[in-house]
């Protein structure tokens, strides 16, 4: 099996997510995520090693929000809920494959297309969480915010995400560019990209029509993501309009956290 995505099932999966029901958050409830917090602590002091007995706990937390209404959420409670729904079944898919020796979790067949949880009476896969869910709150800081149990994914939040949001998000977006994400050579004037924006770069240019489907033109994008890079780098990129490179994406099973 290949261990990289193959982008037609990739595709396929974004468009079949668009049947999923579009979350519309109007509540003012709240949700309680200790038992994830505790979850995150063993894996800040344990790493990638603590994953298989951590894997009961991960479905523990998952039934519980199974019980959950997201839409009486506020809408960054509701946002957050997804985010953490999101990053628990991707913890749980990198439990399952180092308890089976696999070195990526592309070699469990469909693991981002099963079923992780029954939300509202709906059957979600992880990627009907993310591309009909998550992106579907117009936020393009969510693509640093979800991880995928890889080398290359952006590093797992310490804590859980909560109500508000939009600071912690923020935050996720700088430590993600700051942390590989973004490398600027003055010398070559290129600025090298992790392959998130290749894949998501519309979500970034066009925020307004997320999920977006076309692809960024590199210029756009490059500026677009100046708004969350050091304040040298970014008056450097807009001012040189340097040339943008994508890195390649290593899929091997790892789990950062901060």
């Amino acid at each position: 099996m290949s261990t990289q995505p193959d982008p037609l099932r990739v595709a396929w999966s974004m468009v079949r997510a668009q049947r999923v029901r579009r979350p519309r958050p109007t509540g003012t409830g709240s949700v309680d995520y200790l038992d994830l917090a505790d979850i995150l602590r063993v894996l800040r002091i344990d790493g990638i090693a603590a994953l298989p007995s951590l894997q009961p706990d991960l479905k523990d937390y998952r039934d519980r929000m199974q019980y959950v209404d997201p839409d009486a959420l506020t809408p960054d409670g509701s946002l957050a809920f997804w985010l953490n729904l999101y990053n628990a079944g991707a913890l749980s898919l990198a439990a399952d494959a180092s308890m089976r020796g696999e070195p990526t979790v592309l070699r469990l067949p469909g693991g981002f297309d099963t079923t992780w949880a029954t939300i509202a009476g709906e059957s979600l896969s992880l990627n009907d969480i993310e591309h009909g869910k998550v992106r579907r709150f117009g936020d393009p800081r969510i693509h640093a915010a979800l991880v995928c149990g890889s080398v290359s994914c952006p590093t797992l939040r310490h804590e859980p995400y909560g109500d508000p949001v939009a600071a912690e998000l923020d935050e996720q977006m700088r430590s993600f560019l700051r942390s590989g994400g973004a490398a600027a050579d003055r010398e070559t004037r290129t600025v090298t990209l992790s392959r998130v924006f290749l894949w998501y770069g519309g979500d970034f240019v066009r925020p307004s029509r997320m999920p977006a489907w076309l692809p960024a033109r590199r210029e756009d994008l490059a500026r677009s993501v100046s708004r969350w890079l050091p304040d040298d780098d970014a008056e450097w990129v807009l001012a040189t309009r340097p040339r943008v490179e994508y890195a390649p994406y290593d899929w091997g099973l790892a789990c950062w956290i901060a």
